[in-house]
Formats: C-alpha cells, sequence, structure tokens
C-alpha cells in the first residue's frame, strides 16, 4: 500500500509554515549588570520592553553571582553594562553575566558598552606594555559574545580587536542636537570648534563641518615624569571674542580640559563651552571643571554620573535613545552605519 504523503502549504512571503510562526519568530532581551541600571532602564523604555529581571549578589569573599530570572534560550540578548568607579568588578561581572547567558542557551548575545574600558591602553607606548584593550576584547569573545556595540571607542583600531562585528556608535548626533537648540544667536555667530589635542583634530573638524564653524586646534605636550599632567603651549586658530566649543570623547582627571579652557581664556576666548561624551570624572575632575575659564561642561549618561559628581554648570544628556535605536538596527539586521549619515 502506497504511504501518503503529507503536505504543508508555505507562506511565500514570509517563508514560513502556518502553526510555526511563533517558534521561529525572534525575541529581544536586554539584561544588565549593576554599574549603570538607570541607562538600561532608559533603553528598555525607548524599545518598549521590559528589563529582564537577573538576580545578581556578591559574596563576602567578593566573588560575584548572577543569574537569569526568565528563559533565555533562543533569544537575542543585549547586555548593556557601563563602567562606573568600580571598573574592574564591573569587567568581571559582565564576564560572568555572559557565561550564564551562553550556558542559558542564548541564541545571540551583543555586549552593549556605552564607555569601553581600558580603551586608552590600545597600542605599545614603550617595551614591556601591555594592550589591555586587546586583552578586554578576548575576555569578551572567550566568554561568548558574539558582538560588540560601542559609544565613541577612544581608539578606532579597537573594532579590529574582536574578530566579530563591532558596531561603533557616535554621541555627535546627541550633542549636536542639544547645542543647536541652546546656543544663544550670539554665541552661535561666534563659535569656533576647538579640539584640546592634535589627537582629536578629525573629530572636532567633523564638528566644524556640520555646525559652520571655523576650527582652532591646542597643541600640548604632556609630561612623561607626571600621569595626567599636560602642559598648553599654542593656539592654531583665532579664538578672540570667539565662543569656543572644547569638544573631546572623554574627560578623566579634566587636566586636560582645563587647561585648554584656560589657554582659550588667556588668548581673549569670551566663553568656552566643553561637549563630551563620556564623563569618567576621576577626582579632582569636578572640582576642576567648576575653574572660571570652563563656562558649561555638557556630557552623555554613558559613564554613570552619580549627584556628588554633578554640578551647577554641568549638563548631563541621554544616551539612551541612540543606543535603543542601535540595538533595534541590529536585531531587525538593518543599518548601524545608516544612522551616522556616513560619519566614520
Amino acid at each position: 500500500m502506497a504511504s501518503k504523503s503529507k503536505t504543508v502549504d508555505l507562506d511565500l512571503d514570509r517563508g514560513i509554515a502556518p502553526g510555526i510562526e511563533q517558534k521561529t519568530r525572534k525575541r529581544m532581551v536586554v539584561v544588565t549588570g549593576r554599574s549603570h541600571p538607570e541607562l538600561a532602564e532608559d533603553i528598555t523604555r525607548h524599545l518598549g520592553i521590559d528589563l529582564a529581571p537577573t538576580e545578581h549578589r556578591t559574596f563576602a569573599s567578593g566573588e560575584i553571582y548572577t543569574r537569569f530570572s526568565v528563559s533565555m534560550r533562543g533569544t537575542d540578548v543585549f547586555l548593556v553594562q557601563s563602567f562606573g568607579e568600580n571598573i574592574n568588578e564591573d569587567l568581571m561581572e559582565m564576564l560572568i553575566m555572559l557565561d550564564a547567558l551562553k550556558r542559558a542557551s542564548a541564541k545571540r548575545v551583543t555586549v552593549v558598552l556605552p564607555y569601553y574600558p581600558y580603551s586608552r591602553q590600545d597600542k605599545k607606548g614603550r617595551g614591556r606594555e601591555p594592550i589591555s584593550a586587546r586583552l578586554v576584547t578576548d575576555l569578551i569573545a572567550t566568554a561568548g559574545a558574539d558582538r560588540i556595540m560601542s559609544v565613541d571607542l577612544h581608539a578606532s583600531q579597537i573594532q579590529g580587536f574582536f574578530n566579530g562585528p563591532v558596531d561603533h556608535l557616535f554621541a555627535k548626533p546627541v550633542l549636536e542636537s542639544h547645542f543647536v537648540e541652546t546656543l544663544t544667536e550670539e554665541e552661535r555667530e561666534t563659535l569656533t570648534v576647538v579640539s584640546p589635542d592634535m589627537g582629536r583634530v578629525r573629530v572636532a573638524d567633523m564638528w566644524s563641518d556640520s555646525l559652520g564653524a571655523p576650527l582652532a586646534i591646542i597643541h600640548k605636550r604632556r609630561d612623561p615624569k607626571v600621569a595626567n599632567q599636560v602642559s598648553v603651549h599654542e593656539i592654531v586658530g583665532s579664538v578672540e571674542g570667539r565662543t569656543c566649543l572644547l569638544v573631546d570623547d572623554m574627560i578623566d582627571t579634566a587636566g586636560t580640559i582645563v587647561k585648554a579652557a584656560q589657554a582659550l581664556k588667556a588668548n581673549g576666548a569670551k566663553k568656552v563651552i566643553v561637549g563630551a561624551t563620556h564623563a569618567i570624572f576621576s577626582s579632582p575632575a569636578v572640582e576642576r571643571l567648576q575653574d572660571p575659564a570652563v563656562d558649561r561642561v555638557v556630557v552623555t549618561d554613558t559613564v554613570p554620573v552619580p549627584e556628588h559628581h554633578r554640578f551647577e554648570n554641568l549638563t548631563v544628556l541621554s544616551a539612551a535613545p541612540l543606543l535603543a535605536r542601535a540595538i533595534q538596527e541590529v536585531f531587525d539586521d538593518g543599518s548601524v552605519t545608516s544612522m551616522f549619515d556616513g560619519a566614520a
């Protein structure tokens, strides 16, 4: 007796059989560590989903424990972890979460690092030094990440350290939109974009083009014998009577920024406004940034900015809309590059 064949009609537009849509549909999950939960919650709010509940504990010995309270099997997970004052604990917590996700059978894990840790150790300046930025990518890969997403990498070459997709996002649209909305007419007419050192000229030049403002450059030289000490030498470009917008990727101890602001004021600048992505604010940054030479400081919340790091002339912008849109593009297999109109 001939066996009866069973025919399944396919939906040619969708490419799946009726009745199995639920099994094949992707599911997005966003999880976070304890370093910056406010940012992760803001991201999920923009995505219209809930942050996945996660149990975190630190034992008396200092060891970290993580367990996810919902199933991760077959999910497309975005692990959001920024890095604040306890950078090494935050890094270890992220690695443990990655290991837990892979063991829980997550289908794909994207590590979202609003600020990339150890990004300034991207090459050997002298013999017998580590390349710690490369070590971080190796740890992330070994722990099981499929993809990395970060904002304003200190060195673009870090993208090549990871053997997989790296989405390099830019906070410039967030910061620029704020300045376009808040600068007075007089400030816009007298605006000059300033690079605090030669290494940031390319970024400052992009700001200069988009804002239609002239560019000035501060030439500086570091004292190799003293960490975080900078000597400002000369300013290339006219700043007298101008509103100077100092742009940088991060503010750590604020030594570079404040010395640059002082040099600008000494050369006749009317106002100095600072715009930066990562507000690391290591001591004594907060005290330095309240120097009279600095009129306003605008940063994003890629790094947590606790209340004791906030001061009167500081504005903190949310990076959540930027990160949420990039996450949605990755989840939908869309284009992250298109978000920045060809910025690189």
